[in-house]
């Protein structure tokens, strides 16, 4: 996504349009739109040609490009579980490893990046109720690799909001799920982590309409704040404006709405006594 915006602004400023700059490296105006719209996988020796079509001549910026587009082309870590990850989520787990800030409302169960072992696991067999142990399994291990991101050298800021059904809703049994509220309590202490919990007594508020999401805001100036909402059969990525504000709006409303962090593990406490 970002190359394909860094190509396009320099296709710009070069004056060329699509069908120019196609014919320019022996390709079709749709492929350099693909390109840049970041539906087509970046060949290196496409982007050389570009860049000289372009008129790009600084070696260290055509270096540092091309360095980008290799990086690019560089499988992450999660491609070792397609056999039991759908390509929508490949997408999402992509978007996610580049996150500066993720921000997010779920109210069915307990965000992925904040699960334990034995609740994803409970979580995983009821909402694949087919899928072998070893898939299961793999699931699980796919999903506690993720976290990872959390204890990283630049870890993103997370800000997660989740209504209190989550939690009354028992997963694996009431061991399982005392043991989950005390790993939110943990990772809630966490500097660059803020649980935030929304009680049934608040009434409604303004994500309720809306299934579970998250909003995700990068480092990199060229891309754009981007809405996650996954379903039983794919997800959606919203990323114009338009589309984006609203889900903004309605966590905005949330944050100030919730309780304060300050107060999630005293409620989280009186749950856990429930139980």
């Amino acid at each position: 996504m970002i190359l394909g915006r860094r190509l396009e602004r320099l296709r710009i400023r070069a004056g060329l349009g699509y069908a120019e700059a196609g014919a320019a490296i022996g390709v079709s105006h749709s492929t350099i739109r693909r390109m840049e719209a970041k539906a087509a996988r970046l060949r290196l020796a496409d982007a050389e040609k570009l860049l000289q079509v372009y008129g790009m001549t600084d070696p260290h910026e055509i270096d540092a490009f091309l360095r980008s587009v290799r990086e690019a082309n560089t499988r992450g870590w999660w491609h070792g579980y397609r056999d039991v990850m759908p390509d929508w989520c490949a997408a999402y787990l992509s978007l996610e490893q580049a996150a500066d800030r993720i921000r997010g409302y779920e109210n069915s169960c307990v965000p992925g990046l904040l699960q334990t072992e034995d609740y994803a696991r409970a979580l995983l067999r009821a909402t694949h109720p087919g899928a072998s142990a070893k898939a299961t399994e793999r699931r699980v291990a796919l999903r506690m690799r993720r976290q990872l991101l959390l204890a990283g050298a630049e870890p993103p800021r997370v800000w997660l909001v989740s209504d209190e059904t989550v939690l009354r809703r028992t997963v694996g049994g009431p061991g399982v799920t005392r043991a989950q509220i005390d790993h939110l309590v943990e990772v809630g202490r966490l500097p660059q982590v803020t649980v935030r919990l929304m009680p049934f007594a608040h009434g409604p508020h303004p994500a309720m309409p809306a299934a579970a999401y998250h909003l995700l805001r990068f480092r990199a100036r060229e891309l754009p704040d981007i809405v996650y909402v996954d379903g039983l059969l794919g997800a959606v990525h919203l990323d114009k404006p338009e589309h984006v504000e609203p889900y903004r709006e309605a966590l905005d409303r949330l944050a100030a709405q919730a309780p304060p962090a300050t107060r999630t593990e005293s409620l989280l406490g009186a749950i856990r006594r429930e139980l």
